[in-house]
């Protein structure tokens, strides 16, 4: 639950903002054509992106996020547990604008980039992040100069803390945006606690072309399709495994156990327990 927003914005978008939040949380990231930097303080966070699944973000370590749609849940052992999320965001037109000529300097020798990257515990970021409280705590000293140097000022923190082929990456890549690839999407996820329409989120597509693009993918509807793989490999862990049965219903991406034997029975003809049963015989 996000219990406060504070938005400082620079040219009509939200450029770098401060959210407090509470467990329970799921939070929906969706950067088109934009990069993000994004520090948790003081809770750990798993992420999930278009072709990876639960990234731990560890307290106090921030991540570099590259072109696309993530999900981030936040980790806590205490509900009422306030944590205090930023996000600087990197928009290509306002780094043209804030670095003119000089932008090719910072992507120059890039190497290939990956989609996010991890920036582990720093006390440098530490003290940039809380140099930024002074602003939230007085936004009306806010210009868009001062908000032009804090992006400077962060850029050139993570190449002091050996991420210069991070950003580097990052930037060169806001200039290329990618295509996502529909099946690594299905294939990374297919076992995930995803939903039809957050797997299309995930894509860059809406639903709508999400379902029409997955029929000439696979030669069938996407709830069926993962109905069908994730049962199939229910049957081979309650033959193979121990598990209990809320388990496997878990392992195989069903958030419901009574709904994961209700499907299961329907489908298969036997309830998980009678099929487990049947196959020691």
């Amino acid at each position: 639950m996000i219990v406060n927003r504070q938005n400082f914005e620079y040219k009509g978008r939200v450029l770098i903002s401060k959210a407090k939040v509470t467990a329970p949380f799921r939070k929906e990231g969706i950067f088109n054509n934009e990069g993000c930097f994004l520090y948790f303080r003081e809770a750990g966070f798993k992420m999930q992106s278009y072709n990876v699944k639960n990234i731990p973000i560890k307290s106090n370590e921030a991540v570099l996020l590259q072109c696309g749609t993530y999900y981030f849940d936040l980790v806590s052992s205490m509900e009422s547990e306030m944590v205090d999320v930023f996000a600087i965001h990197l928009i290509p037109e306002h780094l043209k604008t804030i670095y003119g000529d000089d932008l090719p300097l910072i992507i120059e020798k890039s190497q290939k980039a990956k989609k996010e990257q991890i920036i582990g515990s720093s006390s440098i970021i530490a003290r940039f992040i809380d140099s930024l409280e002074f602003y939230f705590e007085n936004p009306e000293v806010v210009t868009d100069d001062i908000l032009e140097l804090k992006v400077k000022e962060l850029i050139l923190l993570l190449i002091k803390t050996e991420n210069i082929n991070s950003i580097a990456d990052l930037i060169s890549d806001l200039y290329a945006p990618q295509t996502t690839q529909l099946r690594i999407v299905v294939d990374t996820h297919l076992y995930s606690n995803l939903s039809v329409d957050e797997l299309a989120k995930l894509s860059n597509l809406s639903l709508s072309s999400f379902k029409r693009e997955f029929k000439k993918a696979y030669n069938d509807s996407p709830q069926h399709y993962i109905n069908s793989k994730r049962l199939e490999k229910a049957q081979h862990l309650l033959k193979t495994t121990a598990l209990s049965i809320s388990d496997i219903a878990y392992d195989t991406g069903f958030n419901d156990p009574q709904y994961f034997t209700r499907l299961f029975t329907k489908n298969i003809g036997a309830s998980p327990s009678e099929f487990r049963n049947s196959k020691q015989i």
